[in-house]
């Protein structure tokens, strides 16, 4: 009896394995401490270069809207 027991442990373990090792995981997905400190300062180089974007179309739609201003008062 001991012996079929064993038998029937060793193979339920190994289905209990198996279907463990099928089951999707939750968990996210690693990453180190270099690679995240990489895609912040990445992130932070691109918010950088849009601010200045839009800073500089601010100032030509600003100054497109002074010299309209200033021909509208001559005329």
């Amino acid at each position: 009896m001991n012996r079929k027991k064993k038998i029937n442990q060793v193979l339920k373990a190994k289905v209990k394995k198996m279907n463990a090792k099928q089951q999707k995981s939750n968990k996210p997905k690693y990453v180190s401490k270099a690679e995240r400190a990489a895609i912040a300062a990445k992130e932070a180089q691109e918010n950088a270069t849009e601010s200045n974007e839009t800073r500089s179309n601010e100032t030509e739609s600003s100054t497109t809207e002074a010299s309209s201003e200033a021909t509208s008062v001559e005329s």
